[in-house]
């Protein structure tokens, strides 16, 4: 929504309101009728207070006046009903304040296990178009306005509506000239409050998006303090924290102060609303008009009391819902993101050759996969071993159709080759990696693996037999040991040693207070940013696929510790497809082919040796006459 936007109810609005209350009927309709029961049980005890004084006045209480020998009998009686109904009515908000909670809670649960399921199966682009704070604020803020509309806001506008309209047919049972004078009072109480909730609304709205910013550029700054200190940038820093705070202040200010002017205004008129109606109720009951008895004046004034406060009470929860429709807004965008297409059927499968090389599927590991592919014109079924041969047809490719990364690329990488990417930023070298992973689908031309084009292999599958360790290492919160086995999750204890020892991690590991069984949190803050690139090469060394992306895989590793690193890459890399994104060209000279790109096309290929000669960007690269970007 934009800054100058108000809270409107439109059609997409009510679309919105229909969805979200379609969770509450679908999981818990049951409950939810006990509780519309409940709330009309509630209204009506509430408003017999009301009520029951015309009763007890006319029937009972003036009747006794003056007698000599009351007899209080059938006034006590009354008293006992009146009793009963007001017990009911605690009974009822009991029960229906505790399964409020629990229709509440439980459609959080199932919002939040829906959205984070569908998450899943969102293609990478999503994530690349959309910030981390951008999709965690659905889980937390836009959850938590739901929570608050769903535990509050509907119980109490259930709760006013009943009691609105009970309390109008009681009093235009009681005296419809005067109900004539109180309607009057609330259409224009409607237009008040009308005006009041959508100012208050509006800045409701802008105070959220202010305090968005503000709690992102907080976020910043502590993520970035370093820097900030590093370039004396405290009091610039300040600076901007001071407006954005301001134009909270302000925003929060203008909200609040409609808010609370609310319920003053509401409240004396309807103060207003109890004067002339006793005033015109005295002139009608002297002029014998509309039979209107001392009883039906108390009632009806009490009436008007209870009448006047559900319209504020509406009014309050106004805000409340709205900001929790445009939250619910967002959550259903994420959900109705379409999810990542995988149209593949080629599957891969444990495999075993006989004798004469026939490989068969098996269901226990083997150590030998093999591509299952089903043939839908003859429904046979065929077996390719997987090798890691990956090819690249006249490949064209852009993130958005009007806007080309990558031009008519063609290149192959067979089974143990080491291929390396090398170009300024912006080149497409990423993209060529994300485009093996199927992250991204190419525009034109096509992808082979082992000869089978990589659109009819199922993603998943593609997937496991890649490895992959990126230049930004990720790792999750618990033990080096179940970060490691993060790549195999049924590895054993001795594997995630031996994949260790391969990535050269074991040595800092076996130095930490608790070895492998160490706590990491934070992303691994407690280690260097080298030794967590380690233990990503240890993820994917215990992974053991036969294809190897490495992007910039040892950028962030001192040159005597990648010397290091380098012996393991080296045994890791041992009869793999390899591709390398790099920018020190030492970790590159011995790829079997270096790629040379430049604006999304191949401008060089060969060996070290043979760019060398060629003494075109490579070497110039190479000799450090040209530097990469």
């Amino acid at each position: 929504m934009s800054r100058q936007g108000s809270p409107r109810v439109n059609k997409g609005t009510i679309k919105t309101a229909k969805r979200l209350l379609g969770y509450v009927t679908s999981t818990y309709k049951v409950q939810f009728v006990v509780v519309i029961f409940c709330i009309l049980i509630s209204s009506i005890a509430s408003i017999s207070v009301s009520l029951s004084l015309r009763f007890l006045l006319d029937d009972y209480i003036i009747p006794l006046i003056g007698q000599q020998d009351p007899d209080y009998t059938e006034l006590y009686m009354a008293l006992t009903v009146l009793g009963t109904i007001f017990l009911c009515g605690v009974i009822a908000t009991f029960v229906y304040s505790r399964l409020m909670v629990t229709i509440g809670q439980g459609v959080l649960k199932r919002v939040r296990d829906e959205m984070f399921e569908h998450m899943q199966k969102l293609p990478i682009r999503y994530f690349d178009q959309n910030t981390n704070g951008s999709i965690m604020s659905l889980y937390t803020n836009d959850t938590d306005t739901l929570r608050q509309m769903i535990n509050q806001s509907i119980p109490q506008v259930l709760m006013s509506v009943l009691t609105i309209i009970v309390t109008f047919i009681s009093m235009l049972v009681l005296s419809p000239l005067l109900t004539i004078l109180a309607v009057l009072m609330i259409a224009l109480m409607f237009f008040v409050s009308r005006f009041i909730t959508g100012n208050s609304g509006k800045y409701f709205i802008r105070q959220q998006i202010d305090l968005a910013d503000v709690t992102g550029f907080v976020e910043e700054c502590m993520n970035g303090q370093k820097v900030v200190k590093v370039f004396n940038h405290e009091t610039i820093s300040e600076k901007e924290f001071d407006e954005l705070n301001e134009r909270l202040f302000e925003s929060a200010s203008k909200a609040h102060t409609f808010a609370s002017i609310m319920g003053p205004v509401v409240g004396n008129m309807g103060n207003i609303l109890f004067v002339l109606t006793a005033v015109f109720g005295g002139f009608l009951s002297v002029a014998g008009i509309g039979n209107i008895t001392l009883g039906v004046m108390a009632s009806y004034l009490q009436f008007t009391k209870s009448f006047t406060q559900p319209f504020m009470q509406i009014a309050q929860q106004f805000n409340s819902i709205i900001m929790a429709l445009a939250g619910a807004e967002r959550i259903f965008g994420l959900m109705d993101e379409e999810p990542e297409v995988d149209d593949g059927y080629v599957t891969l499968v444990n495999a075993k050759k006989d004798a004469d090389g026939k490989i068969t599927e098996c269901k226990e590991r083997t150590g030998l996969w093999a591509w299952k592919h089903p043939h839908q014109a003859d429904g046979t079924v065929t077996y390719r071993e997987l090798k890691g041969d990956v090819r690249f047809y006249n490949m064209t490719f852009g993130y958005t159709p009007d806007h080309m990364v990558l031009h008519d690329l063609t290149l192959y990488a067979k089974p143990g080759q080491k291929v390396a990417f090398v170009g300024s930023t912006g080149a497409g070298k990423t993209t060529i990696t994300n485009l093996i992973n199927r992250f991204y689908d190419v525009a034109d031309g096509k992808i082979r693996y082992d000869d089978i084009n990589i659109n009819k292999i199922k993603k998943a599958d593609l997937r496991r037999s890649l490895g992959i360790v990126l230049q930004d290492t990720h790792l999750f919160t618990g033990t080096i040991m179940e970060n490691i086995r993060y790549g195999k999750l049924d590895a054993t204890d001795e594997e995630v040693y031996s994949a260790a020892r391969l990535a050269h991690a074991d040595g800092f590991i076996q130095m930490l207070p608790n070895g492998y069984d160490t706590q990491l949190t934070g992303d691994g803050e407690e280690l260097s940013q080298g030794q967590r690139q380690l233990l990503a090469i240890a993820r994917a060394a215990i992974a053991d696929p036969p294809v190897l992306i490495l992007d910039e895989a040892t950028s962030s590793i001192d040159t005597r510790t990648e010397n290091i690193v380098q012996k393991g890459m080296d045994n890791l890399m041992k009869g793999r497809t390899v591709f390398v994104i790099a920018h020190r060209l030492s970790t590159i000279r011995n790829s079997d082919a270096i790629m040379v790109l430049e604006h999304g096309r191949i401008i060089e290929r060969g060996t070290h040796e043979d760019l060398l000669k060629l003494k075109g960007t490579y070497y110039q690269l190479y000799t450090g006459k040209l530097e990469l970007s």
